[in-house]
């Protein structure tokens, strides 16, 4: 008899993506979605789909909400994705044929295929932008990172699977350019807790670092026009997460939430 797997998001005022992310997981044997407070249909559209919903609106960063997201998953299995992810028929094929005979000392990572302006990426580190997302529940869960979240595995083996994860991450630029400021900000705030400091130099240094490492040391030139425009977008982002560093490392001590 097979695992049993528990698909778990975490939402918020997701309602135009949510449907076809539900739909591309509807064969799992449970969904649960932790939401944080939406004002759209977000909550309506995965209660009339079957999930288990839960709120949490006591915002304390990705890493918690998905902790306390998987507490309230009950199956052998945990398949964590994002509303704007879709399971892809071959991937949801090789999900299944894993959980028959999963290794117990192993986590297994999906290849991400991300979207760029109406193009998906496969180029410019965008692809196959490897995320570990399916792992026993019972072994392993997020750390407490505010953003940039990422599972804690320990002396895991981490097994590759076939099969793409569709990430729609800009449809709207000027949605992701928010996002992308947003990020910065609790990114910058993190680093800054923890004593990390920057220098004027060290901005420059890392904005003009992320630009060549995306258009050539990941060959986003070959992503065409959304290579090269992904490079710019990535080296304002390093701009942004430094340039606020440097910032709260000189006294600047607005509070600012995702």
């Amino acid at each position: 008899m097979p695992n049993r797997l528990s698909v778990v998001m975490i939402a918020k005022n997701a309602a135009d993506v949510l449907p076809e992310c539900l739909a591309s997981v509807a064969w799992a044997d449970e969904i649960v979605l932790l939401d944080s407070g939406s004002t759209d249909s977000t909550v309506e559209i995965a209660l009339q789909t079957g999930a288990k919903v839960f709120i949490n609106e006591e915002w304390q960063g990705f890493g918690k909400q998905r902790q306390l997201a998987q507490s309230y998953a009950s199956h052998d299995y945990v398949l964590m994705i994002d509303t704007d992810e879709r399971v892809t028929p071959e991937l949801a094929s090789t999900l299944k044929a894993v959980l028959e005979n999963p290794q117990t000392d192993a986590v297994y990572s999906i290849a991400r295929r991300n979207l760029f302006l109406g193009r998906f990426m496969r180029h410019s580190g965008w692809y196959p932008d490897r995320v570990t997302r399916l792992y026993a529940r019972a072994f392993y869960h997020y750390n407490d990172n505010q953003v940039h979240e990422s599972l804690e595995a320990p002396g895991a083996k981490v097994i590759p699977l076939k099969g793409d994860l569709l990430h729609l991450t800009c449809r709207d630029f000027a949605s992701f350019q928010r996002k992308q400021l947003n990020y910065a900000t609790a990114w910058a705030q993190e680093r800054h807790q923890r004593g990390k400091r920057v220098s004027i130099a060290g901005i420059f240094g890392h904005t003009f670092g992320a630009f060549c490492k995306t258009l050539l040391l990941r060959a986003g030139f070959l992503d065409g026009k959304q290579g090269w425009l992904l490079a710019v977008v990535n080296a304002q982002y390093t701009f942004n997460k430094y340039a606020e560093l440097w910032a709260l490392n000189q006294g600047y001590t607005e509070n600012k939430t995702l």
